[in-house]
């Protein structure tokens, strides 16, 4: 029986990357005075390396006005991504992103119907916090059995840690959880702990043929099935007896 629904946040509440994350990095970069910027497509290949600190040194690495690798580099890598949450929260506030088709209803649906939902992501907690204030308001932590973000894990997506801590939170089993998710590493991730996943692929991600998903749909609006209306814990609970395993860790 399907139980709880645990929700990443980066592209799968809302389009975050391309007009919040990345330009609060450019804005970033330039209050330090650095001269680099991301387009939109360096962006998209950085986000294969989950965790906005991780993704600033693995972008100082092909840099050669970067900072040596070592302590300096580490410094400037968090400083620029505290400066970068500040720049990120300011967007949110102001309104410039919003939530993704059909994820609000089907929240307010799923609490309706008895269904515990958790986060579980790899973003910082001060992002994640900005961004449900302004979608559900200051009371938004209530309606979340769980809420793990990057500072709770030693070991980001594709790593399944992240998961099996929400299902420890949440006590339950793999089996009676569904993620949603938007890309293949965050797919993979709840995979591994043996969650099924829904992915609604965002601006940054298309679904590949090999993923693990249980379920593809463009946003939860729109059928993942012919068969299928909008995606809501009635059809859901219809088809979890049928879904297909996550793949094996």
């Amino acid at each position: 029986m399907l139980r709880a629904l645990i929700w990443d946040v980066d592209g799968t509440i809302a389009e975050t990357e391309a007009d919040g994350h990345r330009v609060a990095f450019n804005q970033a970069f330039e209050a330090f005075g650095l001269p680099w910027r991301w387009d939109v497509a360096h962006y998209g290949s950085l986000l294969r390396v989950t965790g906005g600190r991780e993704r600033l040194l693995h972008d100082f690495a092909g840099r050669a006005d970067a900072p040596p690798p070592g302590a300096e580099r580490e410094q400037l890598a968090r400083a620029l991504h505290l400066r970068k949450n500040g720049f990120y929260a300011e967007r949110v506030a102001a309104g410039l992103i919003v939530a993704r088709p059909g994820v609000l209803r089907l929240m307010r649906q799923a609490h309706e119907s008895g269904l515990q939902q958790a986060i579980a992501t790899t973003t910082s907690r001060s992002n994640v916090d900005a961004l449900m204030r302004r979608l559900l308001g200051a009371q938004w932590r209530d309606g979340f059995a769980a809420v793990l973000c990057g500072e709770d894990v030693a070991q980001k997506k594709p790593h399944p840690e992240v998961y099996l801590k929400a299902l420890t939170a949440l006590r339950c089993d793999a089996s009676a959880a569904l993620a949603l998710e938007d890309s293949d590493v965050g797919v993979r991730a709840a995979a591994d702990a043996g969650v099924a996943a829904l992915q609604c692929p965002s601006v940054y991600f298309d679904a590949s043929a090999h993923t693990p998903a249980w379920r593809v749909c463009a946003d939860l609006d729109q059928a993942p099935a012919p068969s299928a209306g909008v995606v809501d814990p009635q059809w859901l609970r219809s088809q979890w007896s049928d879904r297909q395993p996550a793949l094996a860790r």
